[in-house]
């Protein structure tokens, strides 16, 4: 059976520049508070009426296909991952699709928020296998800025997320240290009220009205600390895994790619693996939360940095909202 492998990754994020001090003309709070809480430094909020998530995955996507040296015509299946579609319906990646012109391929949405690329790697690695499709274009991206309650009261959710698209272009591998090794998912959805956006939701009467505004259920809810307590377990039960199905040890890791959802998560694991400041790439520092879009993001982000070469061992994993985390290991 053939195995795949990313040929090609890019990203876009807004211009649109928001420090931590920015945030204290909105609200009650400071750098060393955001910093300390976060290790977040700046992040980017999406221009209205300039910033889409299909334009923002449009150009993270030609940039995907530059690197990667294919032709936009070359892709025939579209993997969106995204919880911040443009419309409730259709989904994204038709969206996506007529702005790279590429009408009659097919187009899949999953929605598993900040592991949403994981599963959508996952996906594309079965599809290539069985031969059914030969370039897979993969995007994990989001406008979450919009939703956020920038007040006081909001805080704690509005100093963390952010916007940006990522893109990588799937193809089967040739040689034998080339490509994913496995993938690994996971879900609970006994969690699922712990990290969620409850409304608009269709088993309401009333799908949105005055009452869900003022109650804030159109805005992300989480339970901070449960959140953090779990995805450390999750995310060092799932890397552990990887390793432990191709009967690798995490010292032969080049480079570790977490999720980028709270600094001091992606610190804990690194401390718990013991492994060296080059061997984890973070950059939520710059880019904040962008969930579905943190993990092709940083991987681009990584790659024009030269911290990916083609042969290394790399792992990505995440956790997030549903409980839903997994991970790969993958041969660049």
């Amino acid at each position: 059976m053939k195995k795949s492998k990313i040929i090609g990754v890019g990203h876009y994020v807004p211009e649109n520049i928001v420090t931590n001090d920015d945030l204290t003309k909105m609200m009650d709070t400071n750098d060393q508070w955001i910093t300390e809480r976060t290790g977040i430094k700046e992040r980017r909020w999406f221009t209205p009426g300039v910033d889409t998530v299909a334009n923002m995955s449009t150009k993270a996507t030609i940039m995907a296909a530059k690197r990667a040296g294919i032709d936009l015509k070359d892709i025939d299946f579209i993997i969106f991952a995204t919880s911040t579609p443009d419309y409730f319906a259709p989904g994204n990646g038709v969206l996506l699709q007529r702005e790279l012109g590429l009408q009659g391929i097919g187009a899949l949405d999953i929605r598993n928020a900040c592991s949403g690329f994981i599963y959508g790697l996952s996906v594309a690695d079965q599809f290539i296998k069985t031969g059914m499709y030969k370039t897979i274009l993969l995007v994990g991206a989001e406008i979450q800025s919009s939703a956020l309650d920038k007040s006081t009261a909001g805080r704690s959710n509005a100093v963390i997320f952010a916007d940006g698209a990522g893109a990588a272009i799937i193809q089967a591998a040739e040689g034998d240290h080339q490509g994913i090794l496995s993938s690994h998912l996971h879900a609970d959805g006994d969690y699922a009220e712990e990290l969620y956006l409850k409304d608009p939701g269709s088993s309401r009467e009333v799908r949105l009205s005055p009452e869900m505004v003022d109650h804030d259920s159109f805005r992300m809810q989480m339970n901070g600390n449960v959140v953090f307590k779990h995805a450390v377990v999750r995310f060092h039960e799932v890397i552990q895994e990887a390793l432990a199905a191709n009967h690798k040890t995490v010292d032969e890791l080049d480079l570790l790619i977490p999720h980028q959802a709270n600094l001091r998560i992606s610190q804990f694991i690194q401390q718990k693996f013991g492994l060296p400041d080059e061997k984890v790439f973070n950059n939520i520092q710059h880019y904040g939360n962008t969930t579905a879009a943190t993990i092709p993001l940083a991987m681009s982000d990584a790659w024009e940095q030269g911290k990916i070469k083609e042969g290394d061992l790399l792992c990505l994993a995440a956790f997030g909202s549903g409980f839903a985390w997994g991970s790969v290991l993958l041969y660049w």
